[in-house]
């Protein structure tokens, strides 16, 4: 059993670094479009908007479900709602495609997204 659980915790190490040296490379190449949530600070700032809450904006506007959401950043479904429901506040917005067309108005995001 100890085994396993060292087998285990060695592919958890691999998949972390694997993680962190895609989202490094990313950022050090300057591809945004690769790296979800990344734009200018202070465009964030003026919405009071966390770099979370943006990621989470920008899967919206891809269309994915909540579920989807919180399986792609890694994080639980009951984080994604928590952001998703301060975004609805910040944005004065009552649902996702009104999110997604106000954050557009806002150009918090590109009209290349894929429309909901």
């Amino acid at each position: 059993m100890g085994f396993v659980a060292v087998l285990f915790m060695g592919v958890g190490i691999w998949a972390g670094r694997q993680l962190v040296f895609r989202r490094s490379a990313a950022l050090l190449s300057g591809s945004s479009e690769s790296l979800p949530g990344v734009v200018p600070e202070h465009v964030l700032e003026k919405h009071r908007i966390t770099q979370r809450e943006y990621e989470v904006l920008q899967h919206i506007a891809r269309g994915m479900s909540n579920q989807e959401i919180a399986a792609q950043m890694f994080v639980s479904l009951n984080t994604v709602k928590t952001h998703t429901s301060n975004l609805f506040s910040k944005l004065d917005v009552q649902r996702r495609t009104q999110a997604v067309e106000k954050a557009r108005a806002l150009g918090l995001i590109s009209a290349t997204h894929p429309k909901v």
